[in-house]
């Protein structure tokens, strides 16, 4: 399984993302530029310019029409997928930590870090029209998160768009009601910062990533906690397959704590657990440094990781991958 090596950040990746059909992969990083490629064979299509500081998150829509990114330059961007061009931007009063476009695309969520004397705050926006005005407009739902509460890190947003589910700097996860903008329900199951969160295929469950080296499965109704995969470092990014009952787990140590330990001590692989189980099954080598995002591809043949070494892989599953049958 060799991987394609794609190189076009020249700092650490933060969020690479599968459109729905899979034939594209973004990417973005903590220089100012989100990239775009070919899944299939690893050319780079372009790049969206327009950020001044680094790019926290991306997310596409449907119809991979437009394309979302938040970033520490304290802007939410909106861009035309194929043109890369900028349709419409939104001026924020602290970094964008997370995007998301709901299901049908028609809104758009984004959250603001707690920094110089700003809460932290969720706000949708519609964006079936977007145009350069849309700084100005009003937001749909503003949500200021209390001070009594930790800042947003990771966020999804229901498919059928009743409730936007929040995981935050303290592991716990918070269920918001879309329509009233009230809190449901709240589960403190990590200890630690909840790195990523991402959907099973259909939307009825979600894993998500923890600093406290751990990723847990939830149910996505009612945020009941299903299964728990250890391992003995901060995990930064785990996805569910598609086809399979198999997650994989990418992380590492800090990038800050790399240069103190030698490689092998580093443990920066990808680690496939099964599902159900809770077991691990496989690694993949690979990156110089903790991976910093994993996503299957829709078809559930091929995963990438991004990490800290600025590097994108893609790697496509051997025959082995399919024939290996977990024996219970």
């Amino acid at each position: 399984m060799k991987p394609l090596m794609l190189h076009g950040h020249e700092r650490a990746i933060t969020q690479i993302k599968y459109n729905r059909e899979g034939d594209l992969l973004f990417s973005s990083s903590k220089d100012n530029k989100p990239n775009v490629w070919y899944s299939l064979n690893g050319e780079r299509l372009g790049t969206y310019n327009g950020h001044q500081g680094a790019v926290w998150c991306i997310d596409v829509d449907w119809t991979t029409t437009r394309l979302l990114s938040g970033g520490g330059d304290n802007s939410l961007k909106i861009w035309d997928c194929e043109t890369g061009k900028e349709i419409g931007s939104i001026e924020a009063k602290s970094s964008v930590r997370t995007c998301l476009f709901s299901y049908s695309g028609n809104m758009a969520f984004y959250s603001t870090d707690r920094a110089m004397r700003n809460n932290c705050e969720i706000f949708v926006i519609d964006t079936r029209t977007v145009d350069s005005s849309i700084n100005e407009a009003d937001p749909i739902l503003r949500i200021p998160i209390p001070s009594s509460e930790t800042r947003i890190s990771s966020a999804l947003w229901e498919f059928s768009e009743d409730t936007i589910i929040t995981g935050h700097e303290d592991g716990t996860l918070f269920q918001w009601d879309f329509k009233t903008g009230k809190s449901i329900k709240s589960v403190s199951e990590h200890s630690n910062l909840i790195n990523d969160m991402q959907w099973n295929k259909d939307g009825t469950m979600f894993i998500t990533a923890s600093k406290d080296n751990t990723a847990k499965l939830f149910d996505g109704a009612d945020l009941t906690h299903l299964k728990t995969y250890k391992t003995e470092r901060p995990v930064n990014s785990a996805a569910i397959s598609p086809i399979f009952d198999h997650v994989v787990l990418g992380g590492g140590q800090d990038a800050m704590d790399v240069t103190t330990t030698s490689t092998r001590v580093g443990k920066f692989d990808s680690r496939f657990f099964h599902m159900v189980f809770e077991e691990e099954f496989g690694r993949v080598k690979g990156h110089f440094g903790p991976i910093n995002s994993v996503a299957f591809h829709p078809d559930g043949k091929s995963y990438s990781s991004g990490g800290e070494d600025g590097y994108v892989r893609v790697h496509n599953f051997d025959s082995s991958y399919y024939e290996y049958n977990f024996d219970y």
